[in-house]
């Protein structure tokens, strides 16, 4: 494993509310998680419990009520790259151009540009298909080219939103199991959300339960299998099955409560 040299991360208090009118609703309350430089945190919890809105906090894109992040990379600048389920590549522009576009926009210089794009597709398997363009490459194949847009920057922290759950099974796997060597690979620090338990277990160092809404941490689970991980021959181990078993029915119950508090 290569030294983990992503972000760490510590969130203290944060709670977001959102206001319509008289109606204040609660989306995430009390949050406090410390994320380690270069570990990967895989975060789960039922539909509308806040996942998402906690990623965007992090990314920037919307503002806690209260509480504090504290971001620090050991010196160097912190910058985030999130991933979201759509690619988000524009459609008009090559899969080199749209790798380099968050360079461009910053002022790097071409000739560095050309290098650290050609790294980024090297890194993902898209070389071949730099002049392509969207509309002519694969669900799983412009979620790579979204992946190598995030990693060309070099980004202290990568954010990851359900990037896989549009993907069928087979490059859904495929793709775990690249990103997870992505990650071997270079010590980013990730922070992934996802609806899947199995996902959850096979990419993270450890996954965090959130309570139905108000999303709260309800558990942590550290996971302990090893790596380099072979996620296929992992998901069939006993000591896997039992742990997504366990989390199934801690996020069962919170399920169950929500919909009792709804015929109340």
């Amino acid at each position: 494993m290569v030294e983990r040299r992503g972000a760490s991360v510590e969130i203290r208090n944060l709670r977001k509310e959102f206001v319509s009118g008289t109606d204040v609703v609660v989306a995430l309350d009390d949050i406090n998680l410390n994320v380690a430089r270069g570990e990967f945190v895989c975060i789960v919890g039922p539909s509308g419990c806040g996942k998402s809105t906690l990623i965007r906090i992090l990314a920037g894109l919307e503002k806690q009520t209260s509480g504090t992040i504290t971001v620090d990379a050991a010196g160097w600048p912190v910058q985030n790259a999130m991933v979201f389920q759509d690619s988000g590549l524009f459609p008009w522009m090559s899969v080199t151009q749209n790798v380099g576009f968050g360079l461009m926009t910053r002022g790097v210089a071409k000739s560095e540009i050309d290098a650290r794009v050609e790294g980024a597709l090297k890194l993902v398997g898209l070389t071949r298909f730099r002049n392509h363009y969207p509309h002519q490459l694969s669900g799983g194949m412009r979620q790579r080219g979204a992946i190598a847009r995030a990693f060309v920057t070099d980004p202290g922290m990568l954010l990851m939103d359900e990037p896989f759950a549009a993907l069928d099974a087979q490059n859904r796997t495929i793709l775990q199991a690249e990103l997870v060597r992505l990650w071997e690979e270079t010590g980013k620090t990730v922070i992934y959300i996802t609806h899947s338990i199995e996902e959850a277990l096979l990419l993270g160092d450890r996954t965090v339960i959130i309570t139905a809404q108000p999303g709260r941490i309800k558990e942590i689970k550290n996971i302990t299998f090893p790596h380099p991980r072979d996620l296929m021959q992992l998901s069939a181990t006993p000591e896997f099955g039992a742990l997504k078993l366990d989390i199934w029915r801690i996020l069962e119950s919170e399920v169950n409560r929500a919909r009792a508090e709804l015929d109340l």
